[in-house]
C-alpha cells in the first residue's frame, strides 16, 4: 500500500512538474492564500521571530517582510516540484552562480570543500552550484531525513536530479572521514542554521538580537579532513530568479589569538549568514521555532 501511494503521489507531482514555472506561481499564490489567510500556518512563531530579530522595526514593515515570507514559503514548494521536470537551461536561466572558481581552486590544491549556508531563499535550488563547477566529481549534502517514509521517497526523488550523495546527518562524520580516504577533493554542503538538539546546547551567540544555539559540527568534521570552507550567499533580485555567490571564509587576524574563540569559522558563518537575512529579511525560514530552547543559568 505505501509503495503503491508512493508512485500516485510522485505521479501527480510530475505532472505539476510539466507546467511551466509561471502557471507553478499561479498555483503558489492560491497556496499561500490557504496557508496564509486561512491555516495561518506557524503564523504566531513567524511573527514573534520578527518581532524579536528586528526590535527597530515598525509594525508595518513587519508585516511586509511576512508577507513577503509567504510568498518565499509557498514559492519553494512549486519550485521544489518543478525539479522532478525541468531543463538545465531553465535552470541557469534562473539560477546565477558566481564564485565556483574558490571550489574548483580548492580542488586543485586537493582540499576538500564545505560549502555553508542557511534556510535563505530555495534551499533545494542550491544543488545548481554543483552542475557549475567542473570539478570536484564527488559532491554531497548533508540532510535530516523526514520523519515520514513517503515524505522521505519524494524528497530524494526530488534532489536526485543532481546525483549528488545524500547523507544522513548521523552519518555524516563517519562517511566524510572515509571520502578523505578515497578522494583528495569533494564539495559537501552543509544547510547549518538549524536549532541543535536539547543534547546539544553548548555554544551560544547573539544572532538577530537574540541568544542563540549553534551547532559546529561542520567545523569539527572539517578540521579533520583539512576542508575549505566558503559561504553561499543567496539574492533573489525578483521572482523565481536567485542569484548565489560563493564567498571564501577568511577569518580576521584576532579570530583566535588568544585561543578563546573555541569554533571561528562556524561563527563567521552565523555572522555571514546574519547579514544576508538583514539584506534579504522575506528569504529566510521564519516559521522554524529557531530559538525554542534558552540557555541555563549556572549558580
Amino acid at each position: 500500500m505505501e509503495k503503491l501511494t508512493y508512485h500516485i503521489v510522485y505521479a501527480l507531482l510530475f505532472l505539476l512538474a510539466l507546467l511551466p514555472l509561471w502557471a507553478l506561481y499561479v498555483l503558489s499564490d492560491v497556496i499561500r492564500f490557504f496557508v496564509y489567510h486561512v491555516g495561518h500556518y506557524q503564523l504566531e512563531t513567524v511573527r514573534r521571530n520578527l518581532r524579536r530579530s528586528f526590535p527597530e522595526k515598525d509594525e508595518e514593515e513587519l508585516l511586509t517582510i511576512e508577507r513577503q515570507f509567504y510568498h518565499q514559503l509557498c514559492d519553494n514548494i512549486v519550485e521544489s516540484v518543478k525539479l522532478l521536470h525541468v531543463s538545465d537551461r531553465t535552470m541557469r536561466r534562473h539560477v546565477d552562480v558566481r564564485g565556483g572558481e574558490l571550489i574548483e581552486q580548492a580542488a586543485d590544491d586537493h582540499r576538500p570543500v564545505f560549502m555553508l549556508l542557511g534556510h535563505m531563499g530555495n534551499w533545494e535550488w542550491v544543488q545548481e552550484v554543483s552542475k557549475r563547477v567542473s570539478r570536484p566529481s564527488v559532491q554531497g549534502e548533508i540532510y535530516h531525513p523526514l520523519r515520514s517514509p513517503l515524505a522521505e521517497r519524494i524528497m530524494r526523488a526530488v534532489r536526485s536530479r543532481y546525483h549528488t550523495m545524500l547523507i544522513p546527518q548521523k552519518e555524516a562524520v563517519r562517511t566524510i572521514i572515509g571520502m578523505k580516504q578515497q578522494h583528495d577533493s569533494y564539495l559537501i554542503g552543509f544547510i547549518a542554521d538549524q536549532r541543535p538538539r536539547r543534547m546539544s546546547l553548548t555554544h551560544w551567540m547573539d544572532f538577530l538580537n537574540q541568544d542563540t544555539p549553534y551547532m559546529v559540527g561542520a567545523e569539527g568534521i572539517g578540521r579533520r579532513v583539512n576542508a575549505k570552507y566558503v559561504y553561499l550567499h543567496v539574492a533573489k533580485p525578483r521572482r523565481g530568479h536567485y542569484v548565489m555567490t560563493l564567498t571564501d571564509m577568511v577569518l580576521p587576524a584576532s579570530a583566535d589569538s588568544c585561543g578563546r574563540n573555541e569554533h571561528p569559522y562556524t561563527e563567521l558563518y552565523m555572522r555571514m549568514l546574519e547579514q544576508n537575512i538583514r539584506e534579504y529579511p522575506a528569504q529566510w525560514l521564519w516559521s522554524h521555532k529557531r530559538w525554542k530552547h534558552q540557555r541555563e543559568v549556572k549558580n
